[in-house]
């Protein structure tokens, strides 16, 4: 069997208009799958020089297959089938490894046709480090590197403004396109390259924050060898990843056009901001396992397809999204509706094994962001907290008892948190602090919570109710006295 390159199987070639730094999985398996697709429908014609950002020989280059590789999708589609599509993504032109070949990534900064930066460093990627040094081959953060690659091209085109890019980073922080912006001009300053640098940087490139959402599981190790024989020749680099997707950029329309996203059916919104995507995604996606994970978990249930096979559990994310997330958040109801029917589908994807615990990490700080919010709109509505929250609370609670079924669960989360419910349920077990004083004393962290949570319309009381019924007849049994079963 063959291994998959361009010389015995034949595949389109594009002119290089795209930088992108990171040769991981996750950019792989969503921005360049997306310019696949983009120049397959349309005429975008836009081929990937991939930048290794990091000084490593592992995994190997991507040329050794002449930038070829399979994408792998598998999931629910939209006629609720599972579906697993095989795909050879040929956007990909070279990649360069910028410590090994500093020459040929300048030289990429000379090159009119290239329009887009991508980039996906890690969170900690997009950082500012002053020992960085504009003469060093290259240059150690991200962000430095993109200085020096902008300056070349600022020197190549003499400041021709329309020589600037879209600069669309992927790095799971908050406006970051904005944060990538403000490096750059902390390295111009420290390097001192001139103000007519700096000028040309802030107006004649746009750079775009972003929100991307995938869950792209890498590559297939135990299942290579059948996954190749399905496929009729050998990939090093097959990468795997959900049916679902999601490419949030807060940019300008002119994008959409560069892009020839016109009447393309790509889940790509170009908007004015982020904020409210980035809110329904923690909310609804976020926030529904948080949610989930503790309920499911105290009922026996190890991960979420297992959970979302199960009736019981199954009508409780619903009920929850339906009648208390959505409601609460701004965005039209239609489409939070739709984007809540997507979740329960990629919950449902029998291609990932995801682990109630694994997701229960920091479950206390999750609840936070995740779900207090929604739970205050409610409770300031309805002079009540809402039903299914408070029992999702009481949920956590339990499970920080640190047992089910007699044996002993491995929490992870902040000390302070192990250290207070282990000393609560201690107390709790040996009748020194009743069921109501346990809640009390979880409610009333506002260090934590922001506020003392015993002061919203009920919470108290529900929470306590849940819990001690869950203690006396176990979580299925509030769960039917809940959904109204």
């Amino acid at each position: 069997m063959k291994t998959l390159n361009r010389t015995d199987f034949n595949q389109p070639q594009y002119t290089t208009r795209i930088l992108q730094f990171g040769e991981g999985n996750f950019l792989r398996a969503f921005v360049d799958w997306q310019i696949d697709l983009l120049n397959q429908h349309t005429d975008l014609d836009a081929g990937i020089a991939i930048v290794r950002p990091i000084d490593t020989d592992f995994p190997p280059l991507l040329n050794e297959q002449d930038g070829l590789y399979t994408s792998v999708i598998r999931g629910i589609n939209e006629q609720n089938q599972a579906v697993e599509e095989l795909r050879v993504i040929a956007s990909v032109n070279q990649e360069i490894p910028v410590y090994k070949d500093m020459d040929a990534y300048l030289q990429l900064a000379k090159d009119p046709n290239i329009q887009f930066i991508f980039s996906n460093t890690t969170e900690a990627g997009i950082a500012f480090n002053a020992e960085d040094t504009f003469t060093a081959r290259p240059a150690g953060t991200f962000p430095a590197k993109l200085t020096q690659w902008l300056h070349a091209r600022f020197t190549e085109f003499d400041a021709d403004p329309s020589k600037g890019l879209f600069i669309i980073p992927c790095e799971l922080i908050d406006y970051n396109g904005d944060k990538l912006k403000e490096i750059i001009n902390q390295y111009i300053d420290l390097w001192m390259l001139g103000d007519a640098f700096k000028h040309w940087v802030n107006d004649a490139n746009i750079f775009c924050s972003t929100l991307v959402d995938r869950i792209v599981t890498g590559h297939p190790r135990d299942e290579l060898s059948s996954l190749e024989e399905k496929a009729g020749y050998r990939d090093q680099f097959m990468v795997t990843a959900e049916y679902f997707y999601l490419f949030v950029i807060q940019g300008p329309k002119q994008l959409a056009e560069a892009l020839h996203l016109e009447g393309q059916d790509l889940n790509i919104r170009i908007v004015d901001d982020i904020k409210p995507y980035k809110e329904r995604k923690v909310a609804i996606l976020n926030g529904a396992h948080t949610a989930m994970v503790p309920v499911a978990f105290m009922a026996g249930i190890d991960t979420v397809g297992e959970a979302m096979d199960d009736a019981q559990l199954s009508q409780f994310v619903d009920q929850l999204l339906r009648e208390e997330v959505i409601p609460a958040l701004s965005l039209p109801e239609e489409e939070l509706t739709e984007f809540a029917e997507s979740v329960v589908k990629r919950f449902k994807n029998p291609y990932i094994k995801h682990q109630l615990l694994s997701i229960a990490l920091n479950s206390m700080t999750k609840w936070c962001t995740r779900l207090l919010p929604q739970l205050l709109v409610n409770a300031e509505r309805n002079s009540a907290a809402p039903n299914l929250m408070s029992l999702a609370l009481a949920a956590q609670f339990l499970l920080y008892s640190g047992i089910r079924d007699g044996e002993l669960i491995t929490l992870s989360d902040e000390q302070e948190w192990l250290d207070f419910f282990a000393t609560q349920w201690e107390k709790h077990g040996s009748q020194k602090c009743t069921t109501a004083e346990l809640v009390t004393a979880a409610l009333q962290n506002s260090k934590h919570w922001g506020m003392d949570l015993n002061t919203v319309p009920e919470l108290h009381a529900k929470v306590t109710g849940y819990l001690e019924q869950m203690l006396s007849s176990g979580v299925r049994s509030v769960l039917n006295e809940a959904l109204g079963k």
